[in-house]
């Protein structure tokens, strides 16, 4: 399989992964969720080319994860705001934190610490039964075909 026809597979990791399975488009998101908006402070939190990130930026874009808006009209100059798209990433992002504070953070500990603003704690992200609200564990967890799977192929 090429990168490039991830977007077309039968699966639902591949087609998430031909949007933001990159080191850039993770970072670029994580930035995102820390309030950072402008080209130039993408550049200058990551350190990375103009071309690489305005092509990690327009695919964001034109996937309807970020939205491109003008705050400056000259020159003209744009922020990218997360959509209601991009926002449903959080979980996504919040998981990857996890695990990264789990088995990569060494003795120093959390570089960051998420707190809710409802009850005001410091928290670390649960994934939950929608159903049942019990924690999920993967050992508990089956998988059977949905409706958008591709038809039984006849055994050999």
């Amino acid at each position: 399989m090429q990168w490039n026809e991830l977007e077309a597979q039968p699966c639902s990791v591949a087609r998430t992964l031909a949007v933001i399975g990159d080191r850039w488009t993770l970072l670029v998101l994580r930035d995102c969720f820390l309030k950072v908006r402008r080209f130039e402070d993408f550049q200058a939190r990551l350190g990375i080319g103009r071309p690489i990130l305005a092509d990690r930026l327009n695919k964001l874009v034109e996937h309807g994860v970020l939205a491109k808006i003008a705050y400056q009209e000259r020159p003209p100059r744009h922020e990218y705001r997360l959509t209601e798209k991009g926002l449903d990433l959080h979980p996504v992002v919040m998981s990857i934190v996890h695990w990264g504070d789990t088995h990569m953070a060494g003795d120093e500990g959390r570089p960051l610490l998420h707190r809710h603003v409802a009850c005001g704690r410091h928290f670390d992200p649960v994934m939950v039964c929608s159903e049942c609200g019990a924690p999920l564990d993967a050992r508990e967890v089956l998988v059977e075909p949905g409706p958008g799977a591709p038809a039984a192929r006849p055994e050999p």
